[in-house]
């Protein structure tokens, strides 16, 4: 994709999110979130109802009276977006990719924390990690990574969620609320997901397209993995071809829908062929619930 149209589809998501953000997500958004801790905000004469445990005995003994420290939660958050820019995204039977549909997705979310005054970061990665954006605040930063993420071409074409994870704890020591966006196409990240869901908020938001859980009955199919190149054939006007397929889908859906429940990070599948809006107006309102 050239600047120029790379410059374009960032304005058109700009402006097509815009609205979503300010009407829909931005009280939502601001509620379901923590702040990151408690931020000293005055020295105050003791009053009734008060902690002792909160009594500044250095200051209440200079003025012979007892005062407290008061503290307050802080509203500021770090958000990081961890984003698959394997190949598996680059596919999509509708108007969208799922690598497109994972920038708007990105976008309004972003677009959000901007609203809240939260720093925003990226993570970038296939086999590794191929982009790190720290987390800053502002609205160029946003747009630098709505860039990064249109423009991405991955070096290589595989997927390996945990790796990237691994080095998300490396450089991430500060509490965040951590957006893995991904098809989660992918094995053998659990464990690293399990010890960064200990440390930080951790979303997994799972991007799928429909036609990757239907076989259709279209003849003698060939297709071909475009993470690792391989080609095989189907038979896709065997019935039990087609069965198989769909129960190998379920089963692996509900498998990684149980053992995310079982980590107790939250996972939100959307797929490319419907709107996000109401499936993330559901997601805030479940976890508004929960606190």
């Amino acid at each position: 994709m050239k600047t120029k149209d790379i410059l374009k589809k960032i304005r058109k998501i700009e402006i097509s999110t815009k609205d979503i953000v300010s009407d829909l997500f931005s009280g939502e958004y601001h509620s379901i979130f923590k702040g990151q801790g408690l931020e000293f905000s005055e020295v105050r004469q003791y009053q009734d109802g008060d902690s002792f445990r909160q009594i500044d005995w250095n200051v209440s003994a200079r003025m012979d009276y007892p005062y407290i420290k008061k503290f307050e939660e802080t509203r500021e958050l770090n958000i990081i977006f961890l984003v698959d820019g394997s190949a598996s995204t680059l596919f999509g039977t509708v108007s969208n990719l799922k690598s497109e549909y994972i920038a708007e997705l990105t976008a309004v979310l972003a677009f959000s924390a901007l609203s809240n005054n939260d720093k925003v970061g990226l993570m970038l990665f296939c086999e590794g990690v191929e982009k790190y954006i720290p987390a800053k605040k502002g609205r160029k930063t946003i747009l630098r990574i709505l860039s990064e993420i249109l423009q991405f071409s991955p070096q290589k074409k595989s997927t390996n969620i945990g790796e990237a994870i691994k080095y998300l704890m490396q450089v991430t020591k500060k509490r965040s609320v951590i957006f893995i966006v991904s098809d989660f196409l992918d094995e053998g990240y659990i464990k690293p997901l399990s010890v960064l869901g200990q440390k930080h908020d951790v979303i997994g938001l799972r991007v799928l397209d429909k036609a990757e859980s239907v076989l259709p009955s279209a003849g003698i199919l060939e297709f071909v993995d475009p993470e690792n190149g391989q080609t095989f054939t189907v038979n896709s006007w065997d019935k039990k071809k087609r069965q198989q397929f769909a129960r190998k889908i379920q089963e692996l859906d509900e498998q990684t829908q149980q053992t995310f429940k079982k980590i107790k990070v939250d996972l939100l599948t959307l797929y490319t062929q419907n709107s996000y809006i109401k499936e993330l107006m559901k997601f805030f309102k479940r976890r508004m619930k929960r606190k």
